[in-house]
């Protein structure tokens, strides 16, 4: 998955402006303690962290 398609999904399910603030601040056990910035910034696969925001937050299957 591209970033640009991951952001693209982040701001369709949580808005534009919100998609940003928990990208930033919510911390996931399931990222290793990370924020989604973090984990991507570690090398994660933007697939991956938005597998996990998805099922952290659940995010219904047909938006996944």
């Amino acid at each position: 998955m591209r970033l640009t398609v991951f952001w693209q999904r982040m701001a369709e399910h949580f808005g534009a402006g919100y998609s940003e603030t928990f990208a930033r601040d919510h911390v996931m056990a399931e990222l290793g303690g990370r924020t989604v910035h973090e984990a991507l910034t570690a090398g994660w696969d933007a697939k991956d962290v938005w597998r996990v925001v998805c099922a952290v937050m659940n995010v219904p299957h047909e938006k996944r």
